[in-house]
């Protein structure tokens, strides 16, 4: 019987998520840090009556997947799990992913093709939002280490873009030279939270630092450190956060340099952006994604479409050059605000955009009468409300988009929808998110 610390040897036989699946007397073992076809040696870290979790020691045959992690950080930092395998490896596991959990969730036969992925997949985050701790003139900045709060200090990430890096530099140069507080999150005491950093694809740079304060000391110092180490710095805000939580960003934005906004640009439209703004991180496959989706929707330009959880509402001023009208629907109201502002700056007129709840209003506006032909959702990973879901299959539109970054709750959804008038066509995943376990997956509903 296994025992938590035992040490065994195991072969793995396939992924399972991130992690390599092993089976030791009809117990399936996932084995951290194991690649399919390898032998490996493992300590049991946790043990369940039907399945356990264990860490690799050492690899015993390697694969010829296996590499050697380019990143210094790879084995302490929480961000990356796939550095030690393959590019191509990784797609495969994320392809095997999106297989499993919409087979045995969703009950679904369906192919599911490779998923696609980035030509260049290093430096593509657009945004980093980093926590801050250790002492006051010593700060550690960086990432959490996997499952804790404990930060690993870095100085440079390569998923990151590398104006980022030099964000965090002159930041820990400033709290060096001037001794400034960083935040201890059991005390609840300090000054510095976060520093995160947003790069426009020209290079452009919003710098925010996250503080419990509304001043800053040695503010103009700071000022001018940015200016001149980031020639292509167009703003510095400072953002308070005096909340004892989690939350990252608080409410108060407070600009100490430069211009209000980030221009950037999206499958071909601009996008004005604050600290507040929600942006997909990686543009480059957030236009492959997005692509994705709008072609599923199949528009022939006379369609009423439903955009739920529309965000700033790129997808939905996307599918607006398509379609005949658009209606938008966001729980947060600066979101919404975002999109109407994004429709004028881009000359869209065909899209409405409303702040609530989709489990709310789209059941109220269906009651109204309304039937769009297509509709398309990007919920957060918790998935959808089965309030929406219904709503949807009683609306009865043609075609339903389901755009996620929660396979597993998509698979969950996907089911619902099939019991209820609807057959799974299409999916194509996407991989939005390199060298991390995630994965942005796409599927396409017809109505029966």
């Amino acid at each position: 019987m296994l025992k938590k610390n035992d040490e065994l040897v195991v072969e793995i036989e396939r992924f399972g998520g991130e992690m390599g699946i092993a089976h030791l007397d009809g117990m399936t073992l996932f084995v951290q840090g194991a690649l399919p076809g390898e032998k490996v040696l493992a300590r049991a870290q946790r043990v369940e009556k039907t399945h356990a979790f264990l860490k690799t020691l050492q690899v015993m045959a390697p694969s010829s997947d296996r590499i050697s992690p380019p990143c210094p950080y790879y084995e302490k930092c929480g961000g990356c799990v796939c550095q030690h395998m393959t590019y191509e490896a990784s797609l495969q596991m994320k392809r095997e992913k999106v297989r499993d959990a919409l087979t045995r969730l969703g009950g679904l036969a369906i192919d599911v093709p490779p998923v696609i992925g980035m030509d260049d997949p290093w430096h593509y985050r657009n945004k980093t939002s980093l926590p801050v701790g250790g002492h006051p003139g010593a700060p550690q900045i960086g990432f959490f280490a996997p499952r804790s709060h404990r930060i690993v200090d870095v100085s440079a990430c390569m998923i990151a873009k590398q104006e980022s890096d030099q964000v965090l530099a002159i930041f820990r140069c400033w709290m060096e030279k001037f001794k400034i507080a960083p935040y201890e999150e059991q005390s609840r005491r300090g000054l510095i939270r976060h520093i995160m950093s947003r790069v426009s694809r020209d290079g452009k740079v919003m710098a925010v630092v996250v503080a419990t304060q509304n001043s800053l000391p040695h503010e103009r110092e700071l000022i001018a450190m940015l200016r001149a180490g980031i020639p292509s710095l167009v703003s510095l805000y400072l953002n308070v956060n005096k909340r004892g939580d989690n939350v990252i960003l608080g409410l108060e934005n407070r600009l100490l340099y430069g211009q209000e906004r980030l221009d950037d640009t999206l499958c071909g439209l601009k996008f004005s952006i604050f600290p507040l703004s929600f942006f997909q991180i990686n543009p480059i496959q957030t236009e492959k994604l997005y692509q994705t989706a709008l072609d599923f929707a199949d528009l022939s330009g006379n369609e009423l479409v439903a955009d739920l959880y529309c965000g700033a509402g790129t997808i939905s001023l996307m599918l607006a050059r398509k379609a005949k009208q658009v209606i938008g629907i966001e729980v947060v109201p600066e979101a919404i605000e975002d999109a109407k502002k994004n429709a004028l700056v881009n000359d869209v007129h065909n899209a409405e955009f409303y702040a609530a709840a989709a489990e709310d209003l789209l059941p109220q506006m269906v009651e109204k009468g309304l039937r769009p032909d297509v509709v398309v959702l990007d919920p957060p990973r918790k998935g959808c409300e089965e309030k929406v879901l219904s709503a949807i299959a009683k609306a009865g539109p043609r075609r339903v988009v389901y755009v996620s970054c929660d396979v597993a709750t998509q698979a969950r959804d996907a089911k619902f929808l099939c019991q209820h008038g609807y057959r799974a066509e299409k999916c194509q995943s996407v991989d939005m998110f390199c060298h991390t376990g995630h994965v942005e997956n796409v599927l396409l509903f017809k109505q029966i």
